[in-house]
């Protein structure tokens, strides 16, 4: 872990704060500028869309000009250049926009880091390395609870996306200072995306990833905040309070399930134990929607917990990469992930509009959460499919 990898996780850490602040801000938003949940909901699933239509161009661009001209452009023109939109913000459409841009600015930072991963450690310390990563930069999954809600309470939202924005421009020029690039392969720019779409031991694990990360990023990137607020009356402090539980329950995922493959020898049985577990969270709190603030938090840390397992995924579908394919197949899977979330995302405004026709808050959110349910069983049940990476 040298200094350019450290800056690249602080990087990522800005990334989770700006994928996740939303839930906090949703009120003072509405307040302010009219922002309704179903609109903040499409700002979020805009964030995810230009994050994932990005995917593309990135890995093209990690194998052909490697991670530290990639990552620092990009995040100081889209993430830093929407962090000041958000911050002047006068209508809920400037959101969008400001979301927009940020997606596209932090599409880079962690697949630059799981490239360098990918190129310069051993294969076996890849889930590992990409869980600790996950781990430490969702210090700023953290950051956009509870702190952020003081924040926003002390200064205004406005004033803390601002500084947000300047810490985006100040860690974009460190990436582009102290990154060092990776030796390029033997083989470089030999490939195509087709060329890893036809690699079908990967097919299991991309249908996991696209659903695995849809609840805890609908839930603590946006409805976490509106459902605790419409069905307990939570303030912005309790939101802020239950959502940085989630938070910490997401790092302590993503500091697991590395270790855990590596200690049990296999990786297939630890995503799908881990995610079968997570599936049943969402299914409890569905069934106990309207059982207690607390009831509630608790479920959606276990949500957050066991959801977490994006980089041991990633490790198990890296196995199946070559070498020249590596900026290509690390983005393509991140494309399902992000992608998927992005469109779901999306569906959740008008779907939840539809839920809530009646009137009843707590039926509405139960029954969404029951679609997450629903497609994290799809996905576990298409990765059985999959090949075991063991000892």
């Amino acid at each position: 872990m040298n200094i350019g990898i450290i800056v690249l996780i602080a990087a990522y850490g800005l990334s989770q704060f700006y994928r996740a602040f939303l839930a906090v801000l949703a009120p003072a938003l509405g307040t302010d500028i009219g922002a309704t949940p179903e609109m903040l909901a499409d700002a979020s699933g805009i964030w995810f869309l230009t994050f994932a239509a990005m995917q593309f161009p990135v890995g093209v661009s990690l194998d052909k000009y490697g991670p530290r001209l990639t990552a620092a452009v990009l995040f100081a023109i889209g993430a830093g250049g929407g962090a000041l939109v958000f911050a002047l913000a006068q209508a809920p459409w400037h959101i969008t926009v400001a979301m927009g841009l940020i997606g596209i600015g932090c599409s880079p930072v962690l697949m630059a880091s799981y490239f360098i991963f990918a190129r310069s450690f051993p294969v076996v310390m890849f889930a590992t390395l990409a869980g600790a990563t996950i781990g430490f930069g969702s210090l700023g999954n953290i950051a956009s609870s509870a702190p952020l809600a003081w924040a926003a309470e002390q200064w205004g939202w406005r004033a803390a996306t601002l500084a947000t924005g300047m810490a985006t421009f100040v860690i974009a020029a460190l990436i582009l200072w102290l990154v060092t690039d990776p030796a390029k392969a033997s083989t470089e720019n030999r490939g195509t995306i087709m060329d890893v779409l036809r690699i079908r031991a990967l097919w299991p694990i991309f249908a996991l990833l696209a659903v695995n990360y849809v609840p805890s990023a609908a839930l603590r990137g946006l409805w976490a905040g509106p459902y605790l607020a419409d069905v307990f009356g939570s303030d912005a402090a309790a939101i802020g309070t239950a959502t940085m539980i989630m938070a910490v329950a997401m790092i302590a995922g993503n500091f697991a399930y590395g270790p855990a493959s590596r200690v049990l020898g296999t990786v297939k049985w630890v995503a799908f134990g881990a995610n079968f577990l997570g599936m049943l969270g969402c299914a409890a709190l569905a069934v106990f929607v309207s059982s207690g603030f607390w009831t509630a938090t608790i479920l959606l840390a276990w949500i957050g917990f066991f959801g977490a397992t994006y980089p041991l995924l990633m490790a198990h579908g890296r196995r199946f990469i070559p070498e020249h394919l590596t900026g290509r197949g690390v983005t393509m899977m991140n494309l399902c992930s992000i992608g998927s979330v992005g469109i779901i995302q999306f569906s959740t405004s008008s779907l939840f509009s539809q839920f809530s026709r009646n009137g009843d808050a707590a039926q509405a959110y139960s029954l969404l959460i029951w679609l997450f349910a629903g497609l994290v069983l799809v996905g576990v049940t298409a990765y059985l499919w999959s090949e075991d990476q063991r000892k």
